[in-house]
């Protein structure tokens, strides 16, 4: 029991680091080696000074439902763990963790909204007269990918977990 719990903690926080990686990181979409797009900034790679020049992104309604679907993911996934925490010390014995699992839920189908949402508007979101074949998804659009299987599966973990102790 003392090793599912540790599995389960360590599988919610390691899903919470790469939501966070997702939402906040600069890598949704990369056009070139020299400039990517994410949910916030448009960014560039100067080559006279070396550095990384960042505007924000133009907003569009198909912009703004990806970024609060990925925040409200974060925001459930932190709660659910808060909760977790909470329960695991004030429960009863043999009570199921429902609530914890529910908000893990919620976390995964934001998620995948999300990331559903910009593949499938892409166009819209990056709002660019470029060819979009010349582009590919960058790192942090696979994390939030990645991030939906493994938070469906904790939450159902969550819901068929029962306090032993």
């Amino acid at each position: 029991m003392a090793c599912l719990l540790v599995s389960l903690t360590v599988l919610h926080l390691g899903t919470l680091a790469m939501l966070l990686i997702a939402t906040l990181e600069k890598s949704w979409w990369i056009w070139a080696d020299s400039e990517i797009s994410d949910l916030w900034y448009n960014c560039y790679h100067d080559n006279v000074t070396n550095t990384w020049l960042c505007a924000a992104t133009n907003e569009s309604d198909w912009l703004q439902s990806v970024q609060a679907l990925m925040v409200l993911s974060v925001v459930f996934s932190s709660i659910s763990f808060l909760v977790f925490l909470g329960q695991l010390f004030t429960m009863s014995r043999g009570a199921l963790f429902y609530f914890t699992g529910l908000c893990q839920a919620f976390a995964g189908f934001t998620d995948f909204a999300a990331c559903l949402i910009f593949t499938f508007h892409r166009k819209e979101i990056l709002n660019d007269s470029r060819d979009l074949s010349r582009g590919r998804f960058g790192y942090c659009f696979i994390l939030a990918w990645l991030c939906v299987p493994l938070l469906l599966v904790s939450s159902v973990l969550y819901i068929h977990l029962r306090k032993k102790q």
